[in-house]
């Protein structure tokens, strides 16, 4: 078995071995990950974080011992806290890697970085205040930065933020915590899913106090939360479908 860690700020993980196949998620700085297979321009990887499996171009990311990923993956995680931040290498030069990016590899890539951090649990109410940090920041599927970030993707960064792992897609999220009967039960940081008309589970969002919730739909936003669904003011309709709210923290 091999082991890597990404050294660039974001790197694309698509769901075949192909530049144009399709976004599935993305690798951000300092993730370790499994090689599950390797080809001439690709491998197979299953991130430590969450299990999530995708591929990543070969030239992305640098091969580490198993030693060094035991070690990266068992140990509490610090992240970046800032939008963006820089890290300096070895030879001086600066890389921009966003909000939420993994540090706890630095030592083992030669690198510097003096901005602000996180680490461990934070109290639950600071969940909302994370969320915030992504407000009106583009939809994009697959996306996990401020620059660009689906659905899932934006719970799981916040909730990483502060210290809590949860899975990467909204159908695996909506598999973990308590679930609540009642919107009326919920606490500001619970989390909403909504289905299709399959009554596959496609969309999660953030519940906030006073029976609002953001999420990720166009850009990170703010909309009205009902017994239905989303309801946007805007539009005047509803435009997700509530199945069901879990409590996670």
């Amino acid at each position: 078995m091999q082991y890597g860690i990404t050294h660039l700020s974001i790197v694309p993980l698509r769901h075949e071995p192909s530049d144009p196949s399709e976004l599935v998620s993305q690798v951000l700085y300092g993730d370790c990950f499994k090689v599950l297979e390797q080809r001439k321009k690709w491998s197979k990887i299953r991130l430590a974080f969450d299990k999530y499996e995708g591929w990543i171009d070969n030239k992305q990311y640098i091969e580490i011992t198993e030693e060094m990923y035991n070690s990266l993956s068992s140990e509490s995680l610090r992240v970046s806290a800032d939008l963006v931040e820089y890290i300096t290498t070895q030879d001086g030069q600066l890389n921009l890697i966003p909000l939420g990016a993994s540090l706890n590899g630095l030592s083992l890539l030669n690198h510097q970085f003096d901005g602000d951090s996180l680490t461990g649990k934070q109290a639950k109410k600071q969940l909302i205040e994370t969320a915030f940090m992504y407000l009106n920041s583009p939809y994009l599927w697959g996306g996990k930065t401020p620059f660009g970030i689906d659905c899932s993707g934006f719970t799981q960064m916040v909730y990483k933020l502060n210290g809590h792992k949860i899975f990467r897609d909204a159908s695996q999220q909506a598999t973990q915590g308590e679930a609540l009967s009642f919107i009326e039960e919920s606490e500001p940081g619970d989390l909403a899913f909504f289905d299709n008309n399959e009554g596959l589970i496609t969309h999660v969002g953030i519940i906030m106090k006073d029976n609002y919730i953001i999420h990720a739909h166009g850009c990170v936003r703010i909309d009205r939360l009902d017994h239905t669904g989303i309801f946007n003011t805007e539009r005047n309709i509803h435009t997700h479908k509530l199945r069901v709210i879990k409590r996670i923290v």
